[in-house]
């Protein structure tokens, strides 16, 4: 069974402050065109979407330069419902192993729509975030905005030791009977340093 991680995409959509407005125009129809057409007009960081280093580092890598396989497989789900700061706990220590994609729920997608959602969302430990790159880990996922805020460390860690991060996604609830998982990730194929993804896991 796939349960569908992502957000859908529409007018008007929540997004990041400072980030462009999601306009998604329907601007021919089959009653008056004889068919029917959308126009999207959205940044690569609006919703469920995937960043690598180069949206903050010198890196020439593009979401197009991924391949599929790389993002498909193994992944390890993290409890982190109600933690403002997110910290290691001791039996996540043998779960996570290399290569892994680790998927934290904190809870925070209910606020996702609302102001708090990208001005009081949890951060990660720096204890922890060191503990996934001596992991070696290869993807960070999670239902909030951002692992951090201003001067974005955290994101800075993260990929200098080349791990992707997959933010805003949701219904992680749903997976709360298992600890491990596949999960599937279809970003779009732009030349850019992030894209909206389609994300499921199976179970």
């Amino acid at each position: 069974m796939l349960i569908d991680l992502s957000y859908e995409i529409y007018s008007g959509m929540p997004v990041y402050p400072g980030d462009i407005e999601v306009e998604l125009e329907n601007d021919k129809k089959v009653k008056n065109d004889g068919y029917a057409n959308h126009n999207l007009k959205m940044g690569m960081h609006a919703g469920t979407h995937l960043d690598l280093p180069s949206h903050m580092l010198e890196d020439q890598q593009r979401i197009s330069d991924i391949s599929l396989n790389y993002l498909s497989g193994q992944a390890k789900l993290f409890n982190a419902v109600g933690e403002k700061v997110i910290t290691l706990k001791n039996e996540s220590r043998e779960l996570i192993e290399k290569d892994d994609m680790v998927i934290i729920n904190t809870g925070f997608a209910a606020k996702y729509g609302k102001k708090e959602y990208y001005r009081e969302h949890p951060v990660l430990s720096e204890e922890l975030v060191e503990f996934f790159i001596q992991k070696e880990i290869k993807l960070l996922g999670f239902d909030m905005p951002s692992p951090d805020r201003s001067p974005f460390k955290i994101h800075h860690k993260l990929f200098n030791n080349n791990i992707f991060i997959l933010e805003n996604l949701c219904n992680l609830d749903k997976l709360s009977e298992v600890k491990t998982f596949k999960l599937i990730i279809f970003p779009l194929k732009v030349r850019a340093e992030a894209a909206p993804c389609r994300v499921a896991a199976e179970i």
